[in-house]
């Protein structure tokens, strides 16, 4: 009788370990820099003074390296308004990179 106790505590184990593990495996993981992510960021930051398809005061010519170090550290134009340092508001380089992205592909 114990070892029919014990036998099937230990199927209930694995089956209990195999379920979690599938579990792990299902569940998706948010990727950081996403086209959701981006889109997002673009509608709360830029928006408003790229327009909605980035038609506003954005050169999609220029080099990803460039339109990230703005994103990040700012510009400063010959006439306001100025394009902020989002880095000091938090904006990671993934993120800078996953929006230069976004604006680019909405150029198109």
């Amino acid at each position: 009788m114990l070892n029919v106790l014990i036998n099937r505590t230990r199927l209930l184990l694995v089956l209990a370990g195999l379920i979690f593990m599938a579990a792990l495996l299902i569940t998706p993981v948010p990727v950081q820099g996403s086209d959701d992510d981006a889109a997002a960021l673009f509608k709360s930051k830029c928006v408003a003074c790229h327009g909605a398809t980035a038609e506003k005061k954005f050169d999609a010519t220029k080099a990803d390296d460039v339109l990230i170090e703005t994103v990040l550290k700012g510009r400063k134009l010959e006439k306001p308004p100025n394009m902020p340092a989002y880095e000091e508001k938090g904006i990671t380089p993934d993120q800078a990179k996953a929006l230069v992205a976004f604006m680019k592909s909405q150029k198109r």
